[in-house]
Formats: C-alpha cells, structure tokens, sequence
C-alpha cells in the first residue's frame, strides 16, 4: 500500500438516553391510563375515552415521536408539550367536578391518577432532555479519534 492505510469505520452502539426511557415509560402511563375510568361514582364509572382521555391519549402520541426521534431538542420540545396536557387535564378534571358536585359523591379513578403520573414523569424527563446529555459533553479527546501508529 502506498502510504495508505485502510481503516475500518467501526460504528460505536451507545446505549439508549435515560430521558428518552423515562419518556417512554411516561408515555406507556397515559395511553393507558386515557382508556381507564378517571372518575367513579356510586352509579357507576366514567372511562377517560368518553372525555378528556381522548386528548390525553393525543399527547401521548406526540410524547410517543419524542421518545423515538433522534434529534434531542426536539425531543425535548415534544416531551414537555405531552406533559403540560397530560398534567393539565387531569387538574382541570378534578377541579371542575369540584365546581360542579363538591367532594360527595365520586373519587378519582385509575386513569386520572396514572395519567397525571405520566405527565408529571415526563415532565422530568423533558426536564432532563433540555439538559446537555454526557456523550455531548466533551471532556477532551476521545480513544477513538486518536491515530493508529504501525
């Protein structure tokens, strides 16, 4: 070879982001919890699908593209917009049935709870997204940009 030496690109596998896990998880809590009863009464349950379940399970799909997409401040865009609804609705919930019957008569359901669980967890994690992750923070030069001597 003349002078030239043939490298081999190895592509290095990182493991995957810890905010994007808890997104993920986050997001696995509303959209089951948008399906759930959110309110029970002596009557009987009220499911989230038949209200304000249904924007929840929207902003859990958009959460969902957060977690999957590769860019990270978009990501981070996209995880605190899924939060905001999915902690937002089911505040508005309970304080608008408090307007309307007081504390007599109903308890939060499964759903509501574990929707403004996920919202609070991604909201964490969108918290931790907008935050430099490690492997972009350089701490000088890399093994893997140093040059093989023969």
């Amino acid at each position: 070879m003349s002078g030239a030496t043939a490298t081999s690109a190895t592509r290095v596998r990182r493991g995957p982001d810890p905010a994007k896990r808890r997104l993920a998880g986050a997001v696995a809590m509303v959209l089951l919890g948008s399906f759930l009863p959110w309110i029970d009464t002596a009557v009987g349950s009220v499911s989230g699908a038949r209200g304000a379940g249904l924007w929840t399970f929207y902003a859990a799909m958009l959460g969902l593209a957060g977690a999957l997409i590769p860019m990270r401040r978009v990501a981070a865009v996209q995880a605190t917009i899924f939060a905001a609804v999915a902690i937002v609705v089911p505040v508005w919930q309970v304080v608008h049935l408090l307007t309307l019957v007081g504390l007599g008569g109903w308890v939060p359901g499964p759903g509501l709870v574990l929707v403004l669980g996920g919202g609070v967890l991604g909201a964490t994690a969108a918290a931790q997204l907008f935050r430099p992750s490690a492997t972009t923070i350089s701490t000088g030069p890399s093994t893997s940009s140093r040059t093989r001597r023969d």
